[in-house]
């Protein structure tokens, strides 16, 4: 099962890293470029993972499954709020700050130590605070996880145990998200201040494929299969048969950011403190703590998504100028990405998740909380890009 979980990951990596994707993308690129093409692909994958969901669901015992009903409280919207501003600053989030460290290195390694450090500070909140563990709304089936709302829930009546209800309300969620940012985008435009994407762009030119000429072992040939961008769609079609592989394998969605928390606290044990005081504090077992790096399955599969992305750029040639690309950054950038990483991480355990184990794989889930999550997120994001603009300046 270690192996599946390196192996989903490593796809992972190299899904995201070829179609030049991630989730803090989705806010970031729109504040500063206009372009929501990111955001809306999102929605497609959203949408798309929910039909599979309800393909592995049906006429099942979900309770067999880890779905993530997350619960719906003030520490949800504190985290997403959270976790919004510090991919503003840090420009990454839990699973892009895994690409990152190949892509932009220090950027990516601040982040993620503060990352780390702010969900073990925010471990004692999310094990003991109620308004991380306790759920304003619950359903019949989410008080069976963690007292969340689970769509499927609400439309008990449709003939098909609520998941035609689940998909038709999740499309048009994604739906109204699609044209807030066609709206958006056209607003930047009109008003002049939109300017794209160069990635967006690049991933769109037409490759002319020459049949007649055709021949598998020829430069054309390796740069189509292995180096040429994936497109926005092809990435996220890619993703979630990943997240299918991985919900029917293991029973349970993708997650990212707890093991960071661990490994800041075994960062601590190599300097004497012990794994029982590390707990204590946690408000958690010490088991995460003692547990080697390569037998926890997230950081498995963790460390795959770093080992995805250096496949793709060695494969595509790309490695060592990708690579030296952000080497350099200033003493007011560290900070930045410090405070970006220290934010994210607590916001993840008042969120009980990041990007994808508190957005994609609970709306995947068809858990509610994922959607306030997103909306709490934007604004997040939102306030963060213009306090880092204005700070920029």
């Amino acid at each position: 099962m270690l192996f599946f979980r390196l192996v989903i990951g490593a796809g992972l990596g190299y899904s995201l890293s070829r179609a030049y994707t991630g989730f803090a993308g989705s806010v970031n690129r729109a504040y500063k470029t206009g372009s929501t093409k990111l955001m809306r692909t999102l929605m497609f994958m959203f949408f798309i993972s929910s039909v599979v969901t309800a393909a592995l669901l049906f006429k099942g015992d979900v309770t067999t499954f880890g779905l993530w009903i997350n619960p719906i409280n003030l520490g949800l919207i504190l985290g997403g709020l959270l976790f919004g501003f510090g991919m503003s600053f840090s420009s990454c989030c839990a699973s892009g700050v895994l690409t990152d460290l190949i892509t932009g290195l220090p950027r990516a390694f601040v982040t993620l130590i503060f990352f780390g450090m702010g969900v073990f500070l925010g471990f004692p909140l999310q094990n003991t605070a109620s308004i991380v563990k306790e759920s304003w709304f619950t359903s019949a089936t989410g008080a069976n996880f963690s007292q969340g709302v689970f769509l499927p829930d609400l439309f008990q009546w449709d003939g098909l145990g609520g998941y035609l209800g689940a998909v038709v309300l999740t499309g048009i969620f994604a739906l109204i998200v699609i044209v807030i940012s066609y709206k958006f985008e056209q607003k930047r435009k009109n008003e002049n201040t939109y300017v794209g994407v160069s990635a967006e762009k690049m991933q769109e030119e037409e490759a002319p494929f020459d049949s007649k000429n055709f021949a598998l072992l020829s430069e054309a040939t390796y740069d189509r299969m292995f180096v040429k961008p994936w497109t926005l769609t092809q990435g996220a079609v890619a993703i979630t048969l990943l997240y299918t592989l991985l919900m029917g394998v293991t029973r349970s969605g993708w997650g990212a950011s707890t093991p960071y928390g661990l490994w800041f606290g075994k960062f601590l044990m190599m300097f004497g403190v012990s794994a029982d005081s590390l707990a204590s504090f946690a408000k958690m077992k010490p088991d995460g703590f003692i547990q080697p790096f390569f037998e926890n399955p997230v950081s498995v599969q963790n460390f795959g998504i770093l080992l995805g992305t250096i496949i793709y750029l060695l494969t595509a040639g790309k490695f060592v100028q990708t690579f030296m690309s952000e080497l350099k950054i200033s003493f007011k950038e560290v900070l930045l990405f410090a405070m970006g990483g220290l934010a994210m991480g607590i916001g993840t355990r008042l969120a009980n998740g990041c990007n994808v184990g508190a957005l994609y794989t609970p709306i995947a889930n068809f858990s509610l909380s994922g959607w306030i999550f997103l909306i709490v997120m934007v604004i997040g994001g939102w306030v963060g890009n213009t306090l880092g603009k204005k700070i920029n300046s």
